[in-house]
């Protein structure tokens, strides 16, 4: 496999569940067990409750985009074509910083509350980036 042109996340032991589990094409997220909370980026305790009593669970991996700006001037290591930087609202609840791929990156295209699913990109042998793009229907 190419080298990938990006700095890639490092995993912790904190965040090794999601890392493994987009690795898998699953989106994993965490939910507190004492008061229901389901958070994003991954930790170990609830940041509502601050109980340690937490599980994993395999999210829908659909989202709707709440925000975004059309980055044009890209590092080189990026590419020189425009990309999304984004932010979107799992359903779950939680939001998630991310890329929209799969559709022209423009204004027109990129529809705040456009319903999204989650793909995940291959980086490295130990490394897939959740991505999403437009839902189908």
């Amino acid at each position: 496999m190419a080298e990938y042109p990006r700095p890639l996340p490092l995993p912790t032991p904190e965040t090794q569940h999601f890392w493994d589990g987009c690795k898998a094409g699953e989106l994993r997220l965490q939910r507190c067990t004492d008061c229901t909370h389901t958070y994003f980026p991954p930790r170990p305790f609830c940041p509502a409750c601050s109980s340690r009593k937490v599980e994993n669970f395999r999210a829908s991996g659909k989202a709707t985009l709440y925000s975004y700006i059309i980055n044009h001037r890209p590092r080189p290591d990026f590419g020189t074509e425009p990309h999304s930087i984004a932010v979107v609202t799992l359903e779950e609840g939680p939001r998630m910083m991310t890329n929209i791929i799969e559709c022209p990156q423009t204004p027109e295209a990129l529809q705040l509350d456009m319903p999204l699913e989650v793909i995940f990109e291959k980086a490295s042998d130990e490394i897939s980036l959740p991505k999403f793009k437009p839902a189908k229907g």
